[in-house]
């Protein structure tokens, strides 16, 4: 059994797919927004999401780059009237496992569903992946708790969620409590602080790289929870 999360606003469509894959054995949620898939969970908790692109509010492009830069792991399937080679692309650019055009049948769509669970299943768990908890404002890992400040926390978390893990200097000044004007010596002050908290969690190497001349990217997987 799997638990599956279809985020798509069409209420017809979505009881729909639920009553499809509740019938194949599997626990459904259903949400008619981005946001309302957030506040539900903070996206973790399905093996696999559903998620139509044209959505109120935060679209699924967005959804699904939060998604795979928090939960590596989570199967992603897009099913939308984006149908153009160009929207092809971009969803599997922002996370995509699969990308399917609507209307899609019932058996492709289960298929789809089945196919990823079996990729998913053989994929090893990544010991490296530690987690953030902004709520408790901790870091989690294989060596064990590390509590963090609220900067650091947002920082952490701007990393996790920003594409390629990467932020731009004056972000990161913006993220660490201070402003743009924040010289890059004490932005590279955070960021040692930063690397010592992640390190003592349990991250292996160097859990942050420059990128000359634009800011830092983050080089272990964490997980926002």
């Amino acid at each position: 059994m799997l638990t599956l999360a279809i985020v798509e606003d069409n209420t017809a469509l979505r009881e729909a797919l639920s009553d499809v894959f509740e019938a194949e054995g599997h626990a459904v949620h259903g949400f008619d927004s981005a946001e309302a898939f957030w506040a539900a969970s903070g996206g973790a908790g399905p093996d696999i999401v559903l998620l139509d692109l044209n959505l109120p509010g935060e679209d699924g492009i967005i959804t699904a780059r939060r998604l795979r830069a928090a939960h590596p792991g989570i199967g992603i399937i897009m099913l939308t009237a984006r149908s153009e080679p160009e929207d092809r692309r971009t969803g599997y650019g922002s996370g995509a496992d699969i990308y399917l055009a609507k209307p899609s049948s019932v058996p492709e769509l289960t298929a789809a569903v089945e196919a990823l669970a079996r990729r998913l299943a053989v994929a090893p768990p990544d010991p490296e992946t530690l987690t953030l908890d902004p709520g408790l404002l901790t870091l989690t890992g294989p060596a064990g708790v590390v509590p963090l400040s609220a900067s650091e926390c947002a920082l952490l978390a701007g990393f996790a969620h920003a594409p390629g893990n990467r932020l731009e200097t004056t972000c990161i000044a913006r993220l660490a409590g201070g402003d743009g004007d924040m010289s890059k010596a004490a932005v590279e002050v955070r960021i040692v602080r930063l690397r010592k908290k992640v390190q003592a969690a349990g991250a292996t190497g160097q859990p942050f790289k420059a990128v000359r001349h634009w800011g830092y990217q983050l080089a272990v997987r964490i997980a926002v929870v």
